[in-house]
């Protein structure tokens, strides 16, 4: 690409760039689908899942809020497990896995270093963008996938991922490439057992959440994983399948996740794609409250975040050659960065307005990317193993990058 390569989100908005400045979207033809209309967005519920309240939009609280909190703590108690205490009170754990591709590497590489130093906990909650998406599960149900997680994020080249169609997708299509390879990899693991062990979990009081974009609201989506999990429902594991697809699907450069839904009578069709779109890394809507809904429950827990940034954010130097692409690739990536790192200051302000203790690592600035393909093993095994590093070391940082009190 004209001297300048791109990694596959960054590429996501050099499409877009071209899109507009190439008239393609104007001159393709679109495929025909029958989205929700204006004003019934908020009231689509998915086929297959009536009576389940298995998703909520992302930047706004939702209306039953309170009731899910309680009923949480109600399956903890009823479970009967065991939250681990600190001065009488009970100590409840974070997970936020972002976006970042290849990078994901790193994540799985913190996770499995954090099961060595034999200190890892069991996350009350987990939740995941993009590539974090495929990776929450996995941390969701504890060290015994770790194995899994490395031997997806080492042994993975870019033909493991995608296949590439850029005239059908230019002409007629909805993408650059088909996400089939990645589909086949997310359903070998994720199966019926599966399904029941997030189940199982979510049965316990603990939540796993995936975020994704409705594109045509322009609006972040949280899907409750462990309840489609517990749903009973045919159409279960088709739909936590496909929520991780979306969850990482870049747009136009993979197909977008197509979910059927109801509203007003009629069936139509939402268009997701990429939670990244709309934030690289998320715990819960900035709105949630701690202390009311504590007080209410007379509960009084300790909450610590713990946040892998899979991707760097310190400024990285380099020469662009006065070219189109290379302008464009560059200033796609310098987006990119600064989205995430202003993502994790609102992480920041959200933890500090509700008491939780804020942990945060991310790829080391001075780890070069040496990656030769979209998904470089060779790569991906190197950062794999700084980021095991770092979660065997315990170092986390406390504050977002260049914070200054």
């Amino acid at each position: 690409m004209g001297g300048c390569k791109l990694r596959a989100s960054e590429f996501l908005r050099l499409v877009w760039y071209l899109s507009v400045a190439c008239g393609i979207t104007a001159c393709a033809a679109g495929l025909s689908r029958n989205p929700v209309p204006l004003g019934l967005e908020s009231e689509a519920t998915v086929v297959g899942m009536e009576g389940e309240k298995v998703r909520f939009w992302g930047d706004q609280l939702p209306p039953n809020s309170e009731a899910l909190v309680k009923e949480k703590w109600a399956q903890v108690r009823a479970s009967g497990r065991l939250i681990p205490k600190q001065g009488g009170r009970p100590v409840v754990n974070f997970l936020a896995l972002s976006g970042g591709g290849a990078d994901g590497a790193f994540g799985a590489g913190v996770l499995s270093g954090w099961t060595a130093r034999g200190n890892r906990p069991e996350f009350d909650l987990v939740t995941g963008v993009s590539t974090g998406a495929l990776t929450a599960p996995f941390a969701f149900l504890g060290p015994r996938y770790d194995e899994a997680l490395k031997a997806v994020f080492t042994e993975s080249t870019t033909k493991d991922i995608a296949i590439a169609r850029p005239v059908r997708g230019l002409i007629a299509g909805d993408s650059l490439a088909s996400n089939a390879p990645l589909a086949r990899v997310v359903a070998f693991y994720v199966n019926e057992q599966f399904l029941a062990e997030v189940a199982a979990e979510h049965n316990r009081g603990r939540r796993l959440l995936i975020g994704t974009t409705n594109l045509d609201a322009q609006r972040p989506v949280i899907w409750d994983m462990g309840k489609i999990a517990t749903s009973g429902h045919p159409e279960s594991l088709a739909l936590f399948r496909k929520v991780l697809l979306a969850s990482a699907a870049i747009p136009a450069v993979f197909p977008p996740g197509f979910v059927t839904v109801a509203a007003n009578g009629q069936v139509y069709e939402e268009m997701h794609v990429d939670g990244g779109t709309t934030r690289e890394v998320f715990l819960l809507p900035t709105q949630f409250m701690a202390k009311g809904v504590d007080g209410q429950l007379r509960v009084d827990p300790i909450r610590r975040a713990y946040i892998i940034r899979n991707g760097r954010v310190d400024p990285e130097f380099k020469a662009v050659k006065a070219r189109t692409l290379s302008i464009a690739g560059r200033s796609i990536s310098t987006l990119i960065k600064n989205q995430g790192i202003g993502d994790l200051y609102e992480l920041y302000m959200f933890s500090r307005r509700n008491g939780i203790a804020y942990n945060l690592v991310y790829i080391p600035g001075n780890f070069p990317d040496t990656s030769t393909q979209a998904f470089d093993p060779v790569y991906m095994s190197k950062l794999f193993e700084v980021g095991f590093q770092i979660g065997e070391s315990g170092r986390w940082q406390k504050t977002p990058p260049r914070w200054q009190n």
